[in-house]
């Protein structure tokens, strides 16, 4: 990195962050949780939508798409009409009530155990994922200046709880505006970058059919396909189910539209995320597309994790690894050759069906030597992972990329970072001090009280994360754990939700069990079988509603005498 890559990345980062700071000084409790309630629907929207993109989404989805193709936008198909059915039942009900946190309705509709296992659900998971929030930057930096991962996922996590705690939700919610403009306008720069980087006689056109060639443009898949993580099927009804328990049931995202200005503009907020959402992931996608089509022309690492490759170097595989890298370049050459055949063929109008034959088999050569890479570090390293798709975008960046863009790109991912990773300590200290401490325990009594409170527990959580991110380069993919850690929560935590929002008759003694029998049969569904991680979304909520059914006429009677049955 050069001084200017420096000072954009600085000047950007400590910019926002200050302007946050400077716009919001909360002095009550309630201002700290809520904030002034006095956001508008492009501040709200924004916010969401930076609250779930996440370093995460801009460091690993394009290396997914580097080696998996599109099909991961179809993740997001069932998140518009999951925005329409918040926005008519779930944002009028927390408005009517003036909850500080979703799992208030739980009780007010059922019982005190039943909110506190909402809350509790959504601690344990929220408190993982933000981890993996933390870890995902610390990668960028550790590759960049050459520091110990662990450590820098430390220097990450304690900036992001200083800079929570000073602020409040307002400070989060307004700081995010900026950081969510910082990102869209890299994310586009990225993509028109990486296009403008392939060779003069390859146009956008030829790129795209290329990808199309390796398989890369698969952007539809209608198979069913239960086993199958990405088609249409799933990602309409489980990411709806995904989609419809993150928005509506996980307070990360209820805090950021709790402090509109009125119900309608949180409803605009919510339905300016669904519109926008699809279309700035399918970019994300492509980016990593095109730094694919790239590698056809330019070489590309055998590996893509830099560091860890160069342990390999200086272990007993060293030998290995020099023979595995000349047949690399071998390939990498091949491969050129037969892409700009292709592109060739396709520009004289000739017939291409033998061009993309020797493509195809090139390509292939090329990704069997990257798992043959994969497999000797893990074997030369033992407890590696030998995976290096998070690496992919970052490598291009760094080795590509002109200077100031570079730092502005870095800026990008560290403002998703603290975006994600803010709003995310932020409800779980809101969480903890509303749910367990003040309701649980009688706790935060006086307004000072809970201020003192909520900064305590969001430091709490602070560490807890910064905890679990030591742990995060065990993960396979860090776009995938977090999916996964959701699906396999967020479920039951919906069917709690559901049950309570459309069912009159179910009260809190069976929706409270059933909801503890579904976590368990879908923590052992994925312990056991290969089922998509989205259909857990759908088989917890299911469950949760038709066992609290089922049980109603048994333990329906255990609930106290006037157990609160209304839907509001």
């Amino acid at each position: 990195m050069t001084w200017l890559d420096w000072l954009v990345l600085v000047a950007t980062t400590l910019g926002i962050v200050l302007w946050g700071l400077w716009r919001s000084r909360p002095t009550t409790g309630e201002g700290y949780l809520r904030g002034d309630s006095a956001l508008r629907w492009p501040t709200i929207g924004l916010s969401i939508m930076a609250t779930q993109a996440s370093a995460v989404t801009f460091l690993s989805t394009p290396g997914q798409a580097y080696t998996d193709g599109m099909r991961f936008v179809q993740f997001y198909f069932g998140l518009p009409l999951a925005m329409i059915v918040i926005s008519a039942v779930f944002v009028p009900v927390y408005y009517r009530l003036k909850v500080y946190t979703a799992y208030e309705y739980l009780e007010n509709r059922f019982d005190v155990k039943t909110r506190l296992l909402g809350a509790s659900l959504f601690l344990i998971q929220r408190g993982l994922a933000a981890g993996i929030t933390i870890y995902a930057p610390a990668l960028i930096l550790a590759a960049v200046l050459g520091w110990d991962v662990i450590l820098t996922s430390l220097a990450i996590g304690l900036a992001t709880v200083v800079y929570t705690v000073s602020g409040g939700s307002d400070a989060v919610s307004r700081t995010q505006k900026q950081q969510m403009a910082i990102m869209m306008g890299g994310l586009v720069l990225a993509a028109v970058l990486v296009v403008w980087k392939l060779p003069g006689s390859v146009g956008l056109g030829d790129a795209v059919a290329i990808a199309g060639v390796l398989g890369r443009m698969n952007v539809v898949d209608f198979e069913l396909d239960l086993t199958n993580r990405y088609n249409v099927w799933s990602g309409l009804l489980g990411g709806f189910f995904l989609a419809l328990a993150y928005f509506g049931t996980d307070q990360s995202q209820v805090q950021r539209y709790l402090g509109g200005k009125s119900v309608t503009e949180s409803r605009l907020g919510l339905l300016f995320n669904g519109l926008l959402k699809l279309p700035m992931q399918f970019l994300i996608l492509f980016v990593g597309v095109m730094v694919l089509v790239f590698h056809q022309f330019e070489p590309s690492p055998v590996f893509f994790d830099a560091r860890t490759w160069s342990a390999v170097a200086r272990s007993d595989a060293a030998p290995a690894l020099r023979d595995l890298e000349a047949r690399h370049a071998r390939a990498t050459a091949v491969s050129r050759d037969a892409a700009a055949e292709f592109v060739a063929a396709r520009e004289a109008g000739a017939d291409t069906r033998g061009a993309e034959r020797e493509l195809k088999a090139a390509a292939a050569n090329v990704d069997g030597l990257r798992k043959e890479a994969q497999a000797l570090v893990k074997q030369a390293l033992p407890g590696a992972s030998g995976r290096d798709t998070d690496y992919v975008f970052v490598t291009f960046v760094l080795q590509h990329m002109p200077s100031g863009v570079i730092g502005l790109l870095l800026a990008v991912i560290l403002a998703a970072a603290m975006s994600s990773a803010s709003s995310e300590l932020n409800a779980l200290g809101t969480t903890t001090v509303i749910d367990l401490h003040r309701r649980a325990f009688g706790g935060a009594v006086t307004d000072a009280a809970l201020l003192r409170a909520s900064k305590s527990y969001t430091v709490l959580w602070g560490l807890v994360a910064i905890g679990f991110s030591v742990f995060a380069s065990r993960l396979e993919n860090l776009i995938q754990a977090v999916n996964v850690l959701g699906s396999l929560f967020y479920g039951t935590v919906l069917g709690l939700f559901v049950a309570a929002l459309f069912i009159r008759r179910v009260t809190g003694t069976p929706v409270f069990v059933a909801a503890l029998v579904s976590e368990a049969l879908v923590i052992g569904l994925w312990l056991q079988t290969d089922l998509g991680f989205l259909w857990f979304n759908v088989i917890g909520c299911v469950l949760v509603v038709a066992l609290s059914l089922a049980l109603q006429p048994l333990l329906g009677s255990r609930d106290p005498a006037g157990a609160r049955k209304s839907t509001a």
